[in-house]
């Protein structure tokens, strides 16, 4: 059976939704940092070319996401902006940072995928029923 505590820990013990109280500002910083945090271990996973499970980090990025507008629920964002600032600023350039790395390793894979079908269609063609042979392709 999975082990989901990595998912489940902070969550409350069956309690229903009506009972849950919104968070206070102070967690909103701890929320940030964890945010941080996992957007720090992911651009690390891609960036080490080893087998890093994206699809575990996009589930914990999305939970701390949905923590974090429930948290922003209690109060006004005006508030939650000026006083969370500078770990709103930090999380924009991590998060600027993570999307390049994304973004390169993306890229690298259409590469390899280019290279793989062309590779493919070199080896399958040995030009006797080409499209150019018989002239359609010949302009």
């Amino acid at each position: 059976m999975a082990d989901y505590s990595e998912f489940t820990s902070n969550l409350p013990a069956r309690m229903g939704m009506a009972e849950v109280s919104p968070a206070r500002p102070g967690n909103l910083a701890a929320i940030i940092g964890r945010i941080e945090e996992v957007v720090d271990e992911e651009t690390a996973g891609i960036r080490s070319g080893t087998d890093y499970d994206l699809k575990a980090s996009n589930a914990r990025k999305s939970r701390y996401l949905y923590e974090l507008n429930r948290a922003m629920k209690g109060g006004s964002e005006a508030e939650f902006l000026e006083q969370h600032r500078e770990g709103l600023i930090r999380l924009r350039h991590k998060l600027a940072t993570n999307e390049a790395a994304i973004l390169a390793h993306l890229n690298a894979v259409n590469e390899i995928a280019n290279l793989l079908k062309d590779a493919i269609q070199n080896s399958e063609a040995d030009g006797t029923y080409s499209a150019g042979e018989f002239g359609w392709a010949r302009s």
